[in-house]
């Protein structure tokens, strides 16, 4: 038995050998923080919802979506109201006013009579309405830098996330920090978000930079601009934190027409 037992023993020791050298799957990474969301065909609206952050939510275009579901500027929604997830192939341009021809009304004289009695019929004077042409107004772009002017990077830390296309994995990058360094704009624009309403950002700023381009700057522990506050290339408009997040860091995302694109390739090498 003991000239079997051996070789047996080796055969058992080369399966477990075997087992443990096989390479098992990895598991796929997935944000806890900012999770990536395959847009449903419908989206109900719930309290607090603007249509400005489903549209970020799900990587919209805000103006398409809205000629989408036949919305009008501010694009005000309601809860329990169902949206069409879905672009119009362009945008709705308001058209101006074009004024009217003049209205010409008839006036009368009173009634007269003849010679012989009779009464004539009244004469009547065309009355010309006078025309006020209406003042169209055409709001301020808020489209403050060229499409072709360079970006900077809003912080000096090294990448610690980079973008992840493949289903919305990660819609930017993280760049490590420490808390209260500053943030600074990548581009001049108009602050469009700065508020914590978006699940997953933390303290969070959008800027506009023209009518392609938007940045978002997450996970901030104190925001130091307004809605509607003008920025300039390199201002100082946050400081960094870790509100949202696990550790203090900046998320950083660049968008284009609504749709996440890898930051790295538009930002400077370093």
């Amino acid at each position: 038995m003991s000239r079997f037992r051996k070789p047996f023993v080796i055969w058992c020791f080369l399966a477990v050998l075997s087992a443990c050298s096989t390479p098992k799957p990895a598991a796929p990474i997935v944000d806890r923080y900012n999770p990536s969301e395959k847009p449903p065909s419908h989206y109900v609206v719930v309290q607090n919802d603007t249509l400005f952050s489903i549209a970020w939510r799900y990587g919209f275009d805000l103006d398409r979506l809205a000629t989408a579901n036949n919305l009008d500027q501010p694009y005000t929604i309601f809860p329990g109201q169902t949206l069409i997830l879905q672009e119009a192939s362009h945008a709705l341009v308001a058209k101006p006013v074009i004024p009217g021809r003049p209205v010409q009304t008839a006036t009368s004289k009173s009634a007269s009579r003849g010679k012989n009695g009779t009464a004539v019929a009244p004469v009547l004077t065309p009355k010309v309405t006078p025309t006020v042409t209406p003042k169209v107004v055409v709001p301020k772009p808020i489209v403050i830098a060229n499409d072709r002017s360079p970006w900077r990077w809003p912080h000096s830390g090294p990448i610690v996330r980079r973008f992840v296309a493949a289903g919305q994995a990660h819609k930017g990058i993280d760049l490590k920090g420490k808390i209260g360094e500053p943030v600074t704009a990548s581009k001049a624009g108009v602050v469009v978000y700065s508020g914590s309403g978006l699940v997953g950002y933390g303290n969070l700023l959008i800027i506009k930079h023209s009518e392609n381009y938007l940045s978002a700057y997450g996970h901030n522990r104190r925001l130091l601009k307004k809605e509607g506050e003008q920025v300039a290339a390199g201002e100082t408009i946050a400081e960094l934190g870790d509100s949202g997040t696990d550790i203090p860091k900046l998320h950083f995302e660049i968008r284009k027409n609504g749709k996440p694109i890898d930051p790295v390739t538009v930002l400077p090498r370093r």
